[in-house]
């Protein structure tokens, strides 16, 4: 039987879209806010000379370069300012989660509510602003020597003012995309900093396209490989879609009580429990922490002759961690599996939810309320966990497999396309919330209308 809300739910319509006013300007202001995003990764960084760029990165391509390139939206293809992306912010938001888990003063900041929240994000903050000057100091020391021996670099003036404005210029960058991503989360639709990765992926996913068809049309792909990659692209989508569904519901039962008409009803509820409670973060969190120091070592080495144990170290972890490579794929992997339970420890804690149950009369049939509810919940929570940990790592690691061993674009991989199926069902999830409320409003508005008119 369908719930009031799903009945709601399926009754939205064109027209009711049209009345939202305030989801409309929501959405404009999302829209707007990523077209910013957009252009911003079209202004170079000062000093740099875009068609050298352009030709020295030609040499890196297939590396772990173009996976930092897609999650930057091309924006490190072109050394724009927004050039590290969010993933400083990731990384240290990474780095805050775990510290929070570890440190009991901060897991006791972690309790104090808003307070505490925004003590936390201060320290985020902070934490990545110290992640892009290092970055950006890295950055621009090997963009000064990248391609210089053969009478190629990309830097018109190198020298200590160079990296002074490139560390600058990149840490506004990122703080800019913070910043963006925290206005569109509280005055648009959806998750603003997933939005943002979203928007680069989606960005690129175009000249992807066409590039592998056009490699079908001249004979450097088979057109037989091509239909195989668009069918397995379709089917892992479609495959997202129900494991991103998927829920484990724990029936909850309620004291019985007498109705207004003398009956005894016993009432009767579910709680939910996602087959992917951690949802994107797990890939999010695994690729930002590979890409980090491979991204440095990279660039570090791109210029180095081969014959001091720097460059022979970074020729070794850049092969190693290479894509479809037996470590890469191990770490990445394991990186996943970590932050699904991690996070999932982080969002939901069964000794808090048993002790609510307990506390407004709910139990478990079956089950003892208190400790015996907590450990249920918990052992039923890692068995689904499992599950999903499962299901991420193979959605992601079988498509990074083929992507190195069949030359398949990363914006058909399987990171990416959890990314963009998991943050477009959420957002659309946003906006028919939205809507609801809208209706819901207009509903009490009209029923109080009526009642003033039937007063009077």
């Amino acid at each position: 039987m369908a719930t009031a809300a799903d009945q709601m739910a399926a009754s939205l319509s064109l027209a009711n879209f049209a009345k939202a006013t305030d989801l409309k300007k929501r959405l404009w202001f999302t829209l707007g806010a990523l077209i910013v995003f957009r252009m911003l990764s079209f202004v170079p960084l000062p000093g740099i000379d875009p068609r050298a760029l352009s030709t020295l990165f030609e040499t890196t391509r297939g590396g772990v370069l173009d996976f930092f390139n897609m999650f930057s939206g091309g924006s490190l293809e072109r050394m724009s300012l927004i050039a590290l992306g969010v993933m400083p912010y990731i990384t240290a938001s990474i780095v805050m989660q775990l510290a929070s888990s570890m440190s009991p003063t901060l897991a006791a900041l972690k309790k104090e509510g808003e307070s505490g929240r925004k003590k936390i994000n201060q320290y985020t903050r902070y934490g990545t602003v110290l992640l892009c000057a290092i970055q950006g100091y890295f950055m621009a020391v090997a963009l000064e020597g990248w391609g210089a021996s053969a009478g190629g670099s990309a830097v018109v003036d190198p020298g200590m003012m160079f990296r002074i404005t490139t560390v600058i210029s990149l840490v506004g960058g990122t703080m800019f995309l913070m910043w963006l991503g925290e206005q569109i989360t509280s005055r648009g639709v959806g998750n603003g900093i997933s939005l943002i990765i979203m928007a680069g992926i989606v960005a690129q996913l175009p000249t992807a396209l066409a590039q592998m068809f056009e490699g079908g049309r001249t004979g450097s792909l088979d057109p037989f490989l091509i239909m195989v990659i668009v069918a397995l692209a379709l089917g892992l989508i479609l495959f997202i879609c129900f494991m991103e569904r998927a829920q484990r519901r724990v029936l909850i039962q309620y004291p019985k009580r007498q109705t207004a008409r003398g009956q005894i009803q016993q009432e009767r509820s579910h709680l939910p429990l996602k087959v992917n409670t951690a949802n994107v973060i797990p890939p999010i969190f695994a690729s930002s922490l590979l890409l980090m120091p491979l991204t440095i070592a990279q660039f570090a080495g791109q210029d180095q002759t081969g014959d001091t144990w720097w460059s022979e170290f970074v020729i070794t972890i850049t092969t190693a961690l290479q894509h479809g490579a037996p470590l890469y794929m191990f770490l990445y992997g394991a990186g996943i599996v970590f932050f699904c339970f991690f996070y999932t420890a982080v969002v939901f804690n069964p000794e808090e939810t048993a002790e609510n149950l307990k506390k407004y009369g709910g139990f478990i049939p079956g089950i003892r309320p208190g400790k015996r509810t907590e450990e249920y919940l918990d052992y039923v929570l890692t068995r689904v966990t499992v599950v999903g940990a499962a299901y991420l790592t193979l959605t992601c690691l079988i498509p990074e497999w083929l992507i190195a061993r069949a030359g398949i674009p990363f914006y058909l991989g399987g990171t990416s396309l959890i990314i963009v199926v998991n943050v477009t069902m959420d957002t659309v999830s946003q906006i028919q919330s939205h809507l609801i409320a809208h209706q819901y409003g207009d509903l009490i508005k009209k029923a109080k209308l009526k009642g003033g008119l039937r007063r009077g």
